[in-house]
């Protein structure tokens, strides 16, 4: 039998016209010496793969293996979080330095621009560019390719975009010379915008220390010493407490879970170290009846209480200290103190400021679960004023600490309004609305027609 006759070859002009987006598929307007096309023609997109974990010998130190958190980095993705040896490099995808790696598994769009040679693993498409390798980039990362990848994406448990579908993604095509100066202005740009959120970052990590140092100052009696002053009281007149001699303590317990009268219908609070996350407990994620207080270690508490947490893997990071001011009831992990002979926010305030102390003093040695030990706990000390300074004492802190937070609040919107700016940036400029564009110059028609010359495109 005679075999079938071999399939034509595109002429150029029939490539073009494949090649251009037609008029009415184009997302918005461009200059007229541009022109609209798709991801495959100006790029190669090539899917990511993972060297068998059974061979070690693939694991090394030479050739990075970059994975999605790697590409937090953006702009400057060098460092990778895992490395292969020269013969998992021979066995994987090699991507060229000045590609962009491209995340199309879960968190869809995320990107960064390869600085070095690399191979990816599977949950990255690259793109391997056949124009400006950072205007590329620099639209890649626009909110438009971005929603196209959602819009195409698998309505599965775990998002995903396949690299057929992402090769149709749009992509405006200007001359090569308006590219680099597209790159120039939005790299220009994006320097002074960077420079302010260097500093406005600077605020927003600094918060912690500055917090810490107010707080120190203040049970120290460095922020009352003018009070002091004008009313003739002598810092001699300070005591020490234990944490013990603070008040009444006790633990807590949890009912049986195989009770359902204990915990349906519930509505008093019962507290975890989940909810302790602010200074004050307003309400719990779990809640129990009273029936379940009445047959558990679990005690019912109507009074204003300081809570520690005992034991839980948070310990490895910071002692949670907390206030409750509604009835409650609290888990084992926790123990409550009634103040009596200590004001609640002083006592507070005072076990906030010492709190690495008092972890690293208090906690128990040679357990598998972090905990603190009580005995320490309760033997530990806190500088102790009287009545009427603890008062003053817990308004000062509060006044500071509303400051901060409230510059703290404003630094965090400022960084907001920086990354508006940038998606604003990036949207005008790849409109051809900065003021880069000059029509003087020969279409990108002609560019698009050199790539397709060089290039097998069907």
């Amino acid at each position: 039998m005679a075999r079938g006759k071999k399939k034509e070859e595109l002429t150029l002009e029939e490539k073009l016209e494949r090649a251009l987006v037609p008029v009415e598929e184009q997302p918005y307007e461009v200059p007229e010496n541009w022109c609209w096309t798709k991801l495959r023609v100006v790029s190669e997109v090539v899917t990511g793969s993972t060297p068998s974990k059974k061979k070690p010998e693939y694991y090394g130190e030479e050739f990075p293996f970059f994975k999605p958190a790697d590409l937090d980095a953006g702009r400057k993705t060098i460092i990778a979080s895992e490395y292969l040896s020269n013969e998992g490099k021979k066995i994987s995808r090699v991507i060229p330095a000045k590609s962009t790696a491209v995340c199309c598994i879960g968190s869809i769009g995320k990107s960064g621009y390869l600085e070095v040679d690399g191979a990816t693993n599977q949950q990255i498409n690259s793109v391997i560019p056949k124009i400006n390798s950072l205007y590329l980039y620099y639209f890649i990362n626009t909110e438009m390719f971005i929603n196209e990848l959602w819009e195409k994406s698998s309505a599965t448990t775990i998002s995903i975009v396949n690299k057929s579908k992402m090769e149709q993604n749009l992509v405006p095509l200007p001359p090569l010379a308006e590219q680099q100066r597209i790159v120039d202005r939005i790299e220009s740009l994006f320097a002074k915008l960077d420079e302010a959120k260097e500093k406005v970052q600077e605020v927003i990590d600094g918060y912690a220390i500055r917090e810490t140092t107010i707080l120190q100052k203040a049970v120290f009696g460095e922020l009352t010493k003018g009070w002091r002053e004008k009313n003739g009281i002598s810092k001699k007149a300070w005591k020490v407490i234990s944490l013990k001699e603070c008040g009444n303590w006790f633990g807590g317990g949890t009912p049986t879970k195989s009770k359902n009268v204990y915990w349906d219908g519930g509505t008093i609070p019962w507290i975890t170290s989940k909810d302790m996350k602010d200074r004050l407990v307003e309400d719990s994620l779990l809640h129990i009846t009273q029936e379940g207080v009445n047959h558990s270690s679990a005690q019912y508490c109507d009074k204003p209480a300081v809570l520690f947490v005992m034991r839980s893997g948070i310990l490895r990071r910071i002692l949670p200290v907390c206030m409750v001011k509604a009835p409650f009831t609290v888990n084992q992990d926790l123990k409550a103190v009634i103040p009596e002979k200590i004001q609640l926010e002083y006592m507070y305030w005072a076990c906030t400021a010492y709190e690495k102390d008092i972890r690293e003093n208090c906690m128990k040695s040679g357990t598998t679960v972090e905990s603190i030990e009580a005995k320490k706990l309760f033997e530990y000390e806190l500088p102790l004023p009287d009545e009427r300074e603890q008062k003053v004492i817990v308004g000062v802190i509060e006044n500071l600490m509303c400051k901060e937070e409230s510059a703290k609040q404003l630094a965090v919107q400022i960084l907001k309004r920086i990354d508006i700016m940038k998606k604003s940036i990036l949207a005008k400029v790849f409109r051809g609305e900065l003021g880069t564009n000059n029509l003087e110059e020969e279409s990108s028609v002609k560019l698009l027609k050199q790539i397709l010359e060089q290039r097998k495109i069907k």
